[in-house]
């Protein structure tokens, strides 16, 4: 992997305090011809409920098929951190996950799953997607919304 206009790798770790898109960084992807699946968990992701102000816990699995840039996994790691004293329900962190990360790199196909925690006795697993418009990729999001099945 090159490491030219990466600033996060090697260096001296910040924690953003809030909600921080700009950490996100991106690399040229060396097979763009290819069509092939990334995928990042992160089991340790938390943010605030924006009413009460408590934590919410999740597992954040993020899945792409990249195009010609791909995000580097420790500014997503920071990234995602970055929500941590960020006052957002569940169904807005994945979307807003989502959003970011496509502008950030234009992936041919991207899904977020968020697996939270019960909270009250209820778990809630929110789930977006997305498929570059006018492709076959554009199908395969709405496949994979139609047959998403969670236990």
């Amino acid at each position: 992997m090159e490491i030219e206009g990466l600033s996060h790798l090697g260096g001296k770790t910040e924690y953003k305090d809030d909600y921080a898109p700009e950490v996100l960084e991106a690399f040229n992807n060396k097979h763009p011809e290819n069509d092939y699946w990334v995928t990042f968990n992160c089991p340790e992701f938390t943010s605030l409920c924006p009413i009460t102000g408590q934590p919410d816990f999740a597992t954040i699995h993020i899945n792409y098929l990249p195009d010609e840039k791909m995000v580097e996994s420790k500014s997503l790691k920071l990234y995602l951190f970055s929500f941590r004293n960020h006052g957002a329900f569940h169904e807005d962190c994945v979307n807003i996950i989502m959003k970011d990360l496509i502008k950030l790199m234009n992936p041919k196909y991207i899904e977020v799953i968020g697996i939270f925690t019960p909270r009250g006795g209820i778990s809630i697993y929110p789930y977006c997607n997305y498929g570059r418009l006018g492709t076959q990729y554009e199908e395969l999001a709405k496949h994979r919304l139609m047959n998403r099945n969670l236990q």
